[in-house]
């Protein structure tokens, strides 16, 4: 195994392997490594969406808008196909507070430049017969994207190999030390040491544990948050793009919602993707709940019910396979993409929640300008750094 580089990424999901897509294609030395298989955790467990939509209007929602722009650019550049389609998607209320809600969103959005309209009943229609008769209408943000994310992870680790990146999977870190006199570091790893001039921790759920190797008093506020996904096979022209319905911001966001007590227990809202393999993705929930994945038929029932509530000859749909997976989550709902100020060249790149299949590409492409100490980046790095929630209460 190669003992030393420029760059080391500890992490091979789809935001490690952006970072070391970027970084390699700008010439640095750079080798990822990952504890098990790469893509094998949250990356494969979660839906594929490049949203605009779900997104805190302004430094939120034109970070995602930015991200965007760069898969559809990746779609082109890069030379595995990973499923990219642009089709838009859609939030849609059930009440009609939710859609005086839904109006000021899309003004505030409309307001910060991003591609947002309300649409009306005869518009629900129009996009799906199958939507339940009362739904009073819904929202649209044209921009949004979807891809496989275990194949844009794969596809972002070929570009990076050509660009002379190396892999390795199932090497765990077990310690990591700054050499401060020789402004280095020291990462040892179940198959030997590897000296690196810069590290960048993008372990998602487990980056709190890689930044104690480094330092047992770094505090880095990321928990995991459970979620569930249903694939289910599609026997009805159901939809031919992104759906969920306006709860999912509340579920998202904390606040409170009006549904019976399981689930809002569960964080339970409907999200619909059509995928290319005639397929749909059902969810979702939110949970915290350990680092426990393990399928719970009872919240998956609830999801169930929740997506009939919308599309109501869903009740008969065959059900493939379930499964969960846990969003790495941070108090604010924003991700940590900043240096240490302690450690100098250690960077994190974790907790963006449910959002690391959007904000992968803008990810990968910040980290690599702060590891050339760019006079400018390609958006704010101020709201992302981990100094941001000193002497903040930060659990959930």
């Amino acid at each position: 195994m190669k003992t030393s580089c420029e760059v080391l990424i500890i992490g091979g999901g789809i935001i490690g392997s952006a970072i070391a897509y970027y970084t390699a294609k700008t010439g640095h030395d750079v080798i990822l490594i990952d504890k098990g298989e790469f893509a094998a955790g949250t990356s494969s467990k979660c839906d594929g969406n490049i949203l605009a939509i779900d997104k805190d209007p302004g430094f939120d929602s034109k970070m995602s808008l930015v991200s965007q722009q760069l898969v559809h650019e990746l779609q082109e550049e890069l030379t595995v196909p990973f499923e990219y389609r642009n089709p838009g998607s859609i939030l849609v209320c059930e009440t009609e507070e939710e859609m005086e809600a839904a109006q000021k969103w899309v003004t505030q959005q409309k307001r910060e430049g991003l591609p947002f309209r309300m649409l009306d009943r005869q518009d629900l229609k129009q996009e799906s017969k199958y939507f339940a008769d009362d739904l009073p209408g819904g929202l649209e943000c044209e921009s949004d994207a979807t891809v496989n994310p275990y194949l844009m992870t794969y596809s972002l680790i070929h570009g990076a190999e050509k660009h002379g990146a190396v892999f390795h999977a199932h090497t765990e870190v077990t310690n990591l030390t700054f050499l401060q006199e020789e402004y280095q570091y020291k990462v040892e790893t179940g198959r030997g040491w590897i000296y690196a001039d810069k590290v960048v921790n993008a372990a998602g759920v487990w980056a709190p544990f890689i930044g104690n190797l480094l330092d047992e008093t770094m505090d880095i506020p990321i928990h995991p948050r459970k979620g569930h996904i249903i694939v289910a096979s599609r026997e009805m022209p159901v939809g031919m793009r992104k759906v969920m319905e306006f709860g999912y911001l509340i579920s998202k966001f904390g606040g409170e919602r009006t549904v019976d007590e399981e689930t809002d227990r569960n964080g339970a809202a409907l999200v619909f993707e059509p995928t290319v393999s005639q397929n749909f993705l059902i969810g979702s929930s939110r949970e915290f709940n350990g680092f426990d994945t393990k399928v719970n038929f009872r919240v998956v029932q609830n999801i169930a019910r929740r997506a009939a509530r919308f599309y109501p000859e869903l009740k008969d749909m065959l059900m493939i396979r379930s499964y969960a997976g846990l969003r790495p989550w941070t108090p604010d709902h924003l991700p940590i993409v900043s240096e240490a100020v302690d450690y100098p060249g250690f960077y994190v790149a974790a907790g963006h929640e449910g959002d690391g299949i959007s904000l992968a590409a803008v990810t990968g492409k910040l980290i690599q300008e702060l590891i050339e100490e760019a006079p400018e980046t390609i958006i704010p790095t101020t709201p992302l750094s981990l100094q941001r929630f000193q002497q903040k209460e930060v659990h959930p």
